[in-house]
């Protein structure tokens, strides 16, 4: 049999109080959760100290309505009394806390430098089991299926996430063919830069000065000019030998 739920409400007068513990087992919880147990003439009821701040009296509730539903009590709290359900600077996106990790990886894949770290972040999107999408599409599938499980005259609202996750199943098949293209993709401006090469037989310590000189950092760094015009020829022409002497 079904109990009541518990709810647990702010007053007008600021005062939180819950109503509809009154078995010892939820009775117990409140208290632990830091309620104030009153019994009169209204019958058994729980409130928060007076002195309990703004931000106390929402993380006490909350609290004490996650050990209740840990022990299969129904509890009624509202927003502005649940600390998962509010929207903060630190918790922008409030419950959705996957909505929050993908735009962390939307974040990401707009600040990758090169094309392996756009290709790695890519990959969180399309990976064909473990991606946003593929999770995205299997939970449309399996709303499609539930939705008429509820509600056996609920076809249309199943068609419609049948129909949303087959869209997603046909994007991941097309965007799956781009691979070769991403495997090519190189950062805009940073063209591929041959590395200087020492001469044969020079020393250790000849490398290490060509490595770090500066004509090979300018070489690694320097951005393509497109504005100057190329070279006709490379070749500088050799000084005619001395004929021999007579």
């Amino acid at each position: 049999m079904s109990t009541p739920p518990i709810s647990i409400t702010s007053e007008r007068s600021g005062s939180v109080v819950a109503k509809g513990a009154t078995d010892e087992l939820s009775a117990a919880l409140m208290k632990h959760a830091g309620f104030q147990q009153i019994d009169d003439w209204h019958g058994r009821r729980h409130r928060l100290p007076t002195t309990t701040s703004s931000a106390d009296k929402a993380a006490v509730a909350t609290h004490a309505a996650e050990m209740l539903r840990a022990a299969r009590y129904q509890v009624d709290l509202p927003p502005s009394l649940d600390t998962t359900e509010m929207i903060t600077p630190a918790r922008p996106f409030g419950p959705y806390v996957a909505s929050a990790e993908v735009e962390q990886l939307t974040q990401r894949i707009g600040a990758a430098r090169d094309g392996d770290e756009f290709r790695r972040a890519v990959d969180h999107l399309l990976h064909p089991e473990y991606g946003v999408l593929e999770c995205v599409r299997e939970a449309l599938e399996v709303a499609g299926e539930h939705v008429n499980d509820l509600d056996h005259d609920a076809y249309d609202q199943a068609d419609q996430f049948a129909y949303a996750a087959g869209d997603i199943s046909s994007a991941l098949t097309g965007l799956a063919e781009m691979g070769d293209a991403l495997r090519d993709l190189k950062a805009e401006g940073q063209p591929e830069v041959p590395a200087l090469s020492p001469a044969p037989g020079s020393s250790d310590s000849q490398k290490a000065a060509l490595a770090s000189s500066p004509a090979a950092t300018k070489a690694a760094v320097a951005p393509a000019a497109d504005n100057i015009a190329p070279r006709t020829s490379t070749t500088v022409p050799r000084p005619n030998a001395p004929g021999p002497r007579r």
